[in-house]
């Protein structure tokens, strides 16, 4: 069996933000990057099944972006995957999810994938879009937020996170692609032995161009922080005191009591 996983670098969440010089994306100046935490949890799952299925098993991870991506790319090699796939575009902050999931789609099509995982969506743009597109392009099956996985006997069985704390559960058979939420399982650590043989895996490079044949059907045009806002008042004393000074606050400050 064939699996795919996708992948994308993503800034830390701790970094300091700021507009390009464009103004719709961020500057990478003094930006550190990662592995998208979504996509953690879908490289560990793939990894299980891979190991469960055994000989006769290939698990490729897939990530698209500049020179930079390889250093994510060889933290999935090193905690499981067989190869690795590095489409090289140094554009690919720009290109919105449709143009994202035609050139995973592109890729797949003629590889004989069985089962696709990818996260659920990206801590940067947050579309949870090119998931199911790709499995829209390719004309696979498709269930998203799983929670739970399971395959036996060609088929696959998830546990899905719903509004509420409600869980649902899907079968789905291959080939199909599934995204994946927090929780779904403890991501392992890649050690150092691994580490060490991921060096020897292959990262085949791809140029953007010769996968991507569409264009962008949205585009940002801009990118800011939230406006600040004044800071807030706090009051501490007697209650009876508080009582007034509020009071005094509201007819003096707002329109509340006008």
């Amino acid at each position: 069996m064939k699996l795919l996983v996708c992948i994308k670098q993503v800034p830390d969440q701790e970094s300091r933000f700021e507009p390009d010089a464009a103004g719709v994306w961020y500057s990478e100046t003094d930006v550190a990057f990662r592995m998208n935490e979504y996509d953690e949890y879908a490289v560990e799952q793939a990894v299980q099944l891979r190991e469960n299925l055994g000989e006769g098993a290939e698990l490729t991870v897939l990530s698209i972006g500049p020179d930079r991506v390889v250093e994510v790319l060889k933290k999935a090699l090193a905690m499981g995957c067989d190869n690795a796939a590095h489409i090289l575009d140094n554009d690919a902050s720009r290109k919105d999810p449709w143009q994202i999931a035609s050139i995973i789609s592109s890729y797949a099509e003629d590889k004989g994938f069985e089962i696709i995982f990818a996260g659920m969506q990206s801590q940067d743009r947050c579309s949870a879009q090119v998931g199911v597109t790709v499995a829209e392009h390719l004309g696979f099956a498709c269930t998203t937020t799983i929670v739970g996985f399971e395959y036996a006997n060609g088929m696959i069985t998830v546990r899905r996170e719903l509004e509420g704390g409600m869980k649902g559960v899907v079968r789905l058979p291959p080939p199909a692609l599934v995204t994946c939420q927090l929780g779904l399982n403890v991501p392992r650590y890649p050690t150092l032995p691994n580490i060490i043989k991921a060096k020897k895996k292959e990262i085949t490079v791809i140029p953007v161009a010769d996968l991507l044949s569409e264009e962008a059907l949205v585009a940002t045009t801009g990118f800011y922080p939230p406006a600040k806002k004044c800071g807030g008042i706090v009051l501490e004393g007697d209650v009876a005191e508080l009582v007034d000074k509020v009071f005094v606050i509201l007819k003096e400050k707002t329109a509340v009591l006008r």
